[in-house]
């Protein structure tokens, strides 16, 4: 039998080191040789389908952990139901998930459950929204009370200090919905000529904004701007506003998220501006990774979050 003397196997070594450099992470680490052949469990309990933004922050996650064969995807949809969202989580929890990622519908009412499943010792991963108290294991978000304070400043100088603003509200439940209207509404008094014409609650969905929109004019509602908490409402509104045979552009709109719609809108000068405000799929699941494999992940993870004008709208692409 061939034996390799030291310089050998030092060279044979080195080589060994070099080709494992080589190789991407996915060739690396196969479902079978990494880590120990184990497959783990990533759940992802998401409040509402049929809003498109959370569907495509479950795609973003689903995209990135397609990336690892040794990771199972499992998802499920509460149809914008908290009570549902909760047997959703506790469902994964007591199947045993690795990892749990959520959006939580309601901080108050999830906290409970949310922070007993942490404490039991599964990861929890929190995209875009929060729950009250800090038993989770990461948040991954943007600052709503800046946003929704910007939109303001906005609208207040868009109408030069004068005028009725028409609020088209996200979940009031959810930290988002709470910060983007707390946030504006401090901010907007700073403009005392401007007054707030009614808040008309759609849930960022395109069909309830059309709705609240038609019952603003039935009600004869006088507004001069619309402050919509999320673009998905902002395009609903302009869908009712153009049935009623009022231009869009008439009425200066500010919205939030920053999808193509909104981007189309904007080049069009039926919106005047929106914020961006990603998914955070693609950051949950890269943490979730991180987590399996026993690294340490940070609390908190904030995305600053920009504004987009006419000025600007040609040099930022839309989230999706």
């Amino acid at each position: 039998m061939y034996r390799f003397n030291s310089f050998q196997t030092f060279l044979l070594g080195l080589l060994c080191v070099v080709l494992a450099g080589l190789l991407t992470p996915a060739q690396a680490q196969d479902s079978t040789a990494w880590p120990g052949g184990k497959t783990f469990v990533v759940g992802f309990a998401q409040d509402h389908m049929a809003n498109d933004w959370r569907a495509a922050q479950v795609r973003d996650v689903k995209r990135e952990l397609d990336k690892y064969p040794f990771i199972k995807f499992i998802m499920t949809d509460s149809g914008g139901n908290t009570a549902q969202q909760i047997s959703d989580i506790e469902n994964m929890a007591a199947q045993g998930v690795d990892v749990l990622i959520t959006s939580p519908r309601d901080a108050a009412a999830m906290t409970p459950l949310l922070s007993r499943i942490h404490r039991q010792g599964t990861p929890v991963v929190l995209l875009s929204r929060m729950v009250e108290g800090d038993n989770f294991t990461t948040f991954i978000g943007a600052s709503n009370i800046d946003i929704a304070t910007k939109a303001a400043q906005y609208l207040g100088q868009r109408l030069n200090g004068k005028g009725r603003i028409l609020i088209l509200q996200h979940i009031p439940s959810s930290t988002p919905g709470r910060d983007r209207t707390n946030g504006f509404m401090a901010e907007i008094k700073k403009f005392p000529g401007i007054e707030i014409a009614a808040i008309k609650r759609a849930d960022s969905m395109r069909n309830l904004a059309i709705k609240r929109i038609e019952e603003a004019l039935a009600e004869n509602i006088q507004f001069d701007a619309i402050y919509a908490q999320s673009d998905s409402m902002a395009s609903g509104a302009r869908m009712a506003l153009m049935q009623a045979g009022i231009d869009p552009g008439s009425i200066p709109t500010v919205g939030i998220d920053y999808i193509t719609e909104a981007h189309d809108a904007i080049v069009a000068g039926q919106q005047d501006a929106s914020f961006t405000y990603p998914t955070f799929g693609k950051a949950g699941a890269e943490v979730a990774v991180k987590i399996l494999m026993g690294e340490a992940v940070p609390k908190t993870i904030m995305v600053e979050s920009m504004a987009v004008t006419r000025d600007n709208v040609a040099d930022v692409e839309p989230i999706f």
